[in-house]
This record gives structure tokens, sequence and C-alpha cells, in this order.
């Protein structure tokens, strides 16, 4: 016999976690099944162990999907204030880094543990360590039943939270999707996203012993820019910049960097040369990126001599490669370092302010399987939230 639930929740991440409190605190018994031997390890790895919980500033422009509407509905039902205000309640510490982005104080385990005490306190059951083998639907008053390692659960509500592929080795798999297309849902094709982009070739010779550099740029693709920090790597390059950019560039794509963002290169430059006429250009540029990156650009993309031998044509030209500077890269560093996957369960089929299946009644999808990616920046984690809290006040 399958032991009876109100509601089954495939997942324990963040998603999973959020709808399974809700659900419970409107007095449903819930049982969540994890396939790792802990709960959360996205959270507990994510912000550099500080967890980047949310962003004060999440709109629905932050997501990328193939509808762009459909994370409306759920985002202004469950804000970041709400998400907060939670936080708050529990005393954990927190603070703002930079561009709305909050982070706790002391260690992301404190957002597990909350997550955890406020489940216990609505009663969810939670098993880790169990793998789901088999996932059946049918008639009767819980037409769904999981199979797993721990034995079978019936409910007339399943709630699909298992993450993509992103960071297999923290236990990342395809098996949502899979329950997807079992149930008849279509799947948008699927690549990873905020993830590190690959040189190869010439391009990565002129950079890989740059690797551990870091510098300011605005990184722009299919008119989508982001201005933050650009880290060189020993395979290509990294930072936020580019972990933001990568979600919108796909092979062949072509990807500009300015390397003096915030500044008019033109007049920089014509300043520079009125003030320090003698200085190589080298040393000029120096002083607004890394010697060793502005040292590299004159040997083998610009030119370097002294200022005052540049002509007003060579200064313009100077100054539209250092704002428009191509970048070519090969690849990405793929799901294994990806923080989310792009594409997912077609939101087309899916109702945007209940996360209910239209194909299927009582089967909703919440979190990263679902088509909604955040930018960088704790959006990821204010959807997981807020879709999670949809589906846990719908079941």
């Amino acid at each position: 016999m399958a032991e009876p639930y109100d509601v089954l929740i495939v997942g324990a991440g963040a998603a999973g976690l959020m709808g399974a409190l809700t659900a419970g605190q409107r007095g449903l018994r819930v049982l969540v099944v994890e396939h790792a031997n802990r709960v959360g390890k996205k959270i507990l790895m994510s912000g550099g162990g500080r967890c980047n919980f949310t962003n004060t500033g999440t709109t629905p422009a932050n997501f990328i999907s193939a509808n762009p509407h459909y994370c409306k509905s759920a985002l202004a039902r469950y804000t970041p204030a709400d998400f907060v205000e939670l936080v708050e309640r529990h005393g954990i510490a927190y603070h703002e880094k930079e561009l709305g982005q909050l982070f706790c104080d002391v260690s992301s385990k404190l957002i597990v543990k909350m997550l955890l005490d406020e489940c216990a306190d609505a009663g969810v059951r939670i098993e880790t360590s169990c793998s789901v083998e088999r996932v059946l639907h049918g008639d009767g008053e819980a037409p769904f039943r999981l199979h797993t390692t721990r034995g079978a659960f019936a409910a007339p509500k399943l709630v699909v939270a298992t993450g993509a592929l992103s960071i297999p080795s923290m236990g990342a798999t395809g098996f949502g999707y899979e329950l997807a297309r079992q149930f008849g849902h279509s799947v948008l094709p699927t690549r990873a996203g905020l993830v590190p982009l690959t040189l190869s070739g010439k391009h990565q010779e002129r950079l890989a012993d740059l690797s551990g550099v870091a510098l300011p740029v605005t990184a722009t693709c299919h008119g989508r820019s982001f201005s933050n920090q650009m880290l060189i790597t020993h395979r290509g390059v990294s930072g936020p910049a580019i972990l933001q950019i990568s979600s919108y560039w796909q092979p062949g794509d072509d990807l500009r960097l300015d390397l003096l963002p915030g500044h008019d290169a033109t007049a920089w430059l014509r300043m520079q040369q009125i003030e320090r006429p003698a200085a190589e250009l080298k040393t000029v540029l120096s002083d607004a990126m890394p010697r060793r990156f502005a040292q590299r650009l004159c040997e083998l993309w610009l030119s370097n001599k002294p200022m005052k031998q540049y002509t007003p044509p060579e200064l313009k030209q100077l100054a539209a490669t250092l704002q428009d500077w191509a970048l070519v890269a090969s690849g990405t560093e793929g799901y294994r370092t990806a923080e989310v996957t792009l594409g997912g369960v077609d939101t087309d089929e899916l109702s945007s302010s209940t996360m209910e299946s239209r194909r299927v009644p009582g089967l909703h999808f919440v979190g990263e399987v679902v088509d909604v990616t955040g930018w960088l920046g704790g959006y990821n984690f204010q959807w997981a939230w807020a879709s999670g809290h949809a589906a846990g006040m719908a079941v």
C-alpha cells in the first residue's frame, strides 16, 4: 500500500522547500523526497557560502524565458520583501553587497536551517537519500504514486522541484525533464547559463598567461549589456560581467567589450595626450586597467608610443577599439560550472499563477526545471521562492 499524503514534492532545493512549507502551513500533509544525502545543496554553496538569497530590485525584466510574461504573476505575489521578512523573523543577519544583492552575514547554512525549521513547524516530512524509481498516474483520490527507495507514496498533488542540469557534482540531473515528457509536456532546448566562456586558438594563447587578472568591462551581445568585472582564466574569461552575458551568448555570436566603461574613450585619450604627452600608451592605459592587460593590449591589438605622437585619427581608432573590443569566444565551460540552466519545461503548458500543468491536473513544476532563468545576483533564488510559494498556495 502506498502511504497517503496531500502533496508529494520531488526535490528539496529552494523551490521545493518553499513549496513544502507553504503547503504545510495550510494544514496539508506534505512529503518531500530528495535523492541527495542532504537538502538545499545549491543554497549551501551559493554566494561563496553566504547565499545571495534574493535581489531587492527583482523585476520580470531580470529573467529569460520564451514567454517573458510568464514569471510576472508569481513574482508579484511573493516579493523579495516577503522573503526578507522571513529571514528577519528568524534573526538571520544579512547585508547588501551591490546592486540589490542580499547575502547572509554568517553562512548560507542559516537559510537552509530556516527553511527546515519552517517545514518542521508545518509538519512537513522530508526524506533524503530517497531516489524516485517510478512515477505513476492513475485514477482515484490520490492519482499520483511515487515508487522510491524508501517505499511507495500517493497523493492528489505532485510538485516537481528537481532543479536542472547545472553543477552535476551537486547531484543535478535531467530527471525533471523526463517527468515532464512522461506527462506529455514539451521541454525547450537547454543550455548552460551564467557560465564562464572559453577561448581557443590564438585568442586563448594571447590571454592564457594573464590568468587571474580582473578588470571592469561592459559586455554586450544581442543588444544586452552588463557592466561589472571580467576575470581572465587559463581557459577563457569569467567574472560577473561575463557570467551575465553568457546567458545571451551562443557559439558564433558577436561579443563586444567596452574596456573603459564609464569613459568617453576619445575624450579621455585626448586629455591624457594633453596632460601626459611623453607617457607611452601602455603607461596611460595602466591607470585605467591592470598593467599587464594594458601591455598585452598594446602589444597585440593597439600600438605603443608616446601619447604626443598619436594623430587625432589614430586616437579615434584607439578609442573605437577600446570601447568595442571583439572577444571571440569558442564555447562555455558547460553545466559543470554553470550556475543555471536555460530552457526547460515549456511555460505555455503551465499556469502562471499556480505553476500547474494545463495537461495533467494536480501536477506542478517549480524553480529551475521551468523555462525561467534569472540574471546573476539573487534573481534565481527569488524565482525559486516565488514559484514554490505559488504552487504551495495552489495545491
